[in-house]
């Protein structure tokens, strides 16, 4: 069985995310995707990230009833900044039965050259890529390891439901209701 690591901040959590994970799960040979919360990237500035534990509960909120993907919160134990080679090395050690492959925006796939050990996740895990706008990946097209899909596209951030929230603004359909609830109790984003 293999699982579709998709990895993120989800800073918040939005529909954009959950359309790639429900897809990843039901439109590919993925049996199951993992959403494992990063409590930080080390390609990102940790500014404006909201409690790691925050977006752990709101990815949990979000997931609540999917039986196809689940919440992984992996990386709150080891060293942080959290490098994915790192946590795939944890997660066989952890689980040595399972098959793991890790599911990417080709925002990400353009930079994956970037990444810790690179090569090495290019030669031990298929990367399954969605599409994302702009995103020069011409040089990954023939990539053994590599799978583009047809995820729809999805051009919701974060960033852009962050901006929203500070606003005050109306954020129905891009987020879970539960999300939203959960933002509002907590004067997340303001």
């Amino acid at each position: 069985m293999r699982i579709g690591l998709f990895f993120g901040s989800f800073n918040p959590i939005h529909v954009g995310h959950l359309i790639i994970a429900n897809y990843m799960a039901n439109y590919t040979d993925l049996k199951e995707v993992w959403l494992v919360v990063s409590p930080h990237n080390p390609l990102k500035n940790k500014n404006g990230l909201a409690n790691a534990y925050d977006r752990l509960e709101m990815a949990n909120l979000a997931l609540q009833d999917n039986t196809f993907c689940k919440v992984s919160d992996i990386e709150f134990n080891l060293p942080q900044p959290s490098y994915t080679i790192d946590t795939l090395i944890h997660l066989e050690e952890k689980y040595p039965n399972k098959k793991f492959a890790l599911i990417m925006g080709a925002d990400n796939l353009a930079s994956l050259k970037k990444w810790k050990n690179y090569e090495v996740i290019l030669k031990n895990y298929p990367i399954y890529v969605y599409p994302r706008p702009n995103a020069v990946v011409e040089e990954w097209k023939n990539h053994p390891s590599i799978h583009f899909t047809d995820t729809p596209l999805m051009e919701i951030s974060a960033t852009f439901v962050r901006k929203a929230i500070k606003e005050n603004k109306s954020t129905q359909y891009l987020l879970p209701e539960k999300v939203i609830s959960f933002i509002e109790s907590k004067g997340l984003y303001k």
